[in-house]
């Protein structure tokens, strides 16, 4: 998404989106969580914009010298860079996290920005979710079970990560009161 969305978003309906490991039943939790996007289109011509407008000022009292002409290089390569560096940080921020809950099933897709998915997948009964708040980073949010431990939102803020703890540790009763 180009927008400042939040970075989370939570399905608990039916519909939505197909769901995961080929199941046709909708998921009783569903969430997709991804890095916070500060800079959408308009904000990078802007950005772009103003940045060759300043790299431009110092040489008006040079124009149609040598000098200038000297300069430019430069200038040009800087604008370059720079754009580079803003759509590489685009590209990066295409990360994201899907995890949706069954009775049954709790499976997390993990979409890296070179395209690769990493997927996990367990019986909610035996998953156990850990909030580590005095670790590095703080309030690193793991979840256990099938003979792995994986890490959760590790983009989101402390404070993000604390509310999803506390959502997945309700839908997660829920699950568990739903085969019980």
């Amino acid at each position: 998404m180009e927008t400042n969305a939040p970075k989370a978003t939570r399905n608990e309906t039916a519909g939505g989106e197909p769901p995961a490991v080929g199941r046709s039943d909708a998921p009783i939790y569903q969430v997709t969580l991804w890095p916070h996007r500060s800079l959408g289109r308009r904000g990078y011509g802007l950005v772009m914009g103003g940045t060759a407008a300043m790299l431009s000022l110092p040489m008006i009292p040079l124009a149609g010298s040598r000098a200038a002409l000297g300069l430019l290089p430069f200038v040009v390569a800087a604008l370059a860079a720079l754009g580079w560096f803003l759509r590489r940080n685009a590209r990066d921020l295409s990360l994201h996290e899907e995890l949706r809950l069954w009775p049954d099933l709790v499976a997390v897709e993990r979409h890296e920005p070179d395209g690769r998915v990493r997927r996990w997948q367990a019986n909610p009964h035996w998953v156990r979710l850990t909030l580590h708040p005095h670790g590095r980073p703080e309030n690193y949010l793991t979840l256990r079970g099938n003979g792995r431990e994986i890490e959760l939102g590790a983009f989101l803020s402390p404070e993000e990560r604390v509310e999803l703890a506390d959502q997945l540790e309700t839908a997660f009763a829920r699950a568990r009161g739903a085969t019980g």
